[in-house]
This record gives structure tokens, sequence and C-alpha cells, in this order.
């Protein structure tokens, strides 16, 4: 035998392992020792979820993620019995078009193609949220002049697009180009 293993039974006592606890029989009868709390547990106990552990955390934020995802499906369902409302109807005043109730998945590019058939296009802008990129459904085309617009207008005016009946018709005009008059 080497020493190392020598020392280990020296050190215990007739070679059996050394016991850690209680000791006896009755050992296994004794309740557990309750586990305490780390410091931010009791931080997180103390200011938030009532003590609440992971798991039930967990579960409510699978239920709010429901909850969201059923208030979408009822926006959704919302939106398509909505009724259409007639929109205002802007006079033609210069080449640049509204055109509104647009498919969310069309593209600038769509609307070159679409309006190129009426006349000539310089300028197509889908408007979309700033955070997501998507569409808000609604663009402005920019035509090469005010006789051409007024054609897209008549002829393209309640026309199905994507799925959808496009409004088109004079965009108002803003604030900013009065002032700098």
């Amino acid at each position: 035998m080497n020493s190392y293993q020598q020392g280990r039974r020296q050190r215990h006592g007739r070679g059996r392992p050394r016991r850690r606890g209680g000791r006896g029989r009755f050992q296994d009868q004794r309740a557990p020792a309750p586990k305490q709390k780390t410091f931010w547990q009791r931080i997180v106990a103390f200011f938030g979820n009532g003590g609440e552990t992971r798991r039930p955390a967990a579960q409510s934020r699978n239920g709010q993620q429901q909850q969201q995802q059923q208030q979408q499906q009822h926006q959704r369902s919302q939106e398509q019995s909505r009724p259409s409302r007639k929109p205002e109807a802007v006079e033609v005043t210069s080449p640049r078009l509204y055109v509104g109730n647009l498919s969310f998945d069309a593209t600038e590019s769509d609307l070159f193609e679409l309006f190129n058939g009426v006349g000539h296009v310089q300028n197509a802008e889908v408007v979309s949220y700033h955070h997501n990129q998507r569409s808000k459904g609604f663009a402005f085309v920019q035509m090469q002049t005010i006789e051409e617009a007024k054609r897209a207008v008549d002829e393209l005016h309640d026309k199905e697009f994507l799925g959808r009946k496009l409004v088109v018709s004079g965009a108002k005009s803003s604030e900013r180009e009065h002032s700098h008059d």
C-alpha cells in the first residue's frame, strides 16, 4: 500500500468513510433544513413578483404571449370586417399622388410598374414604420406632369391591386411647403 491510502485510513478511522450531518439510524427521518434564498432572490421577492420562482414567471410570460396573439387575431378580424369608408377626394393640383389601401406586401417597384402604365413615374415611396420597416398601407407617387397624375387617378382609383382596391387621389400639400413660399 502506498502512503496516501494509509493516511486516509488513519485520518477517518478504521477504514470507514466519514459521515456528514447527523449520526445514527434516525438520520433520514429528520426534515431537511430549509434552503436559504440568495441575496438576489430576496431582493426580487421584496420588490417584485412576490417570491415567485422562475417557472411561474415563465408560465406567465407564455400567457402574455398567448394574450397578445389573441389580440392580434382580433384586430385582424376587425380589419377584415370593417366597412370601407369613402376617402376624402383631394383635387389633383400637383403631380404628387396619394395611394391608399395599399397591400402591405406592395413594394415601390410594384408601384412603378403599375403607374408607368398610365404615364412617366418620377418617384414612388411606400410609407413604412421606422422601427420595423413594415408598410403602413399607403404610398406617394410622383408623376411627370399634372395631366398624367389626373389620368392616373381616373384609371387607377378603385382598381384592384394585390388583393385590395386602391384609393388614388391628389396628395395634400404639407404645411412645410406653404411656409417656404
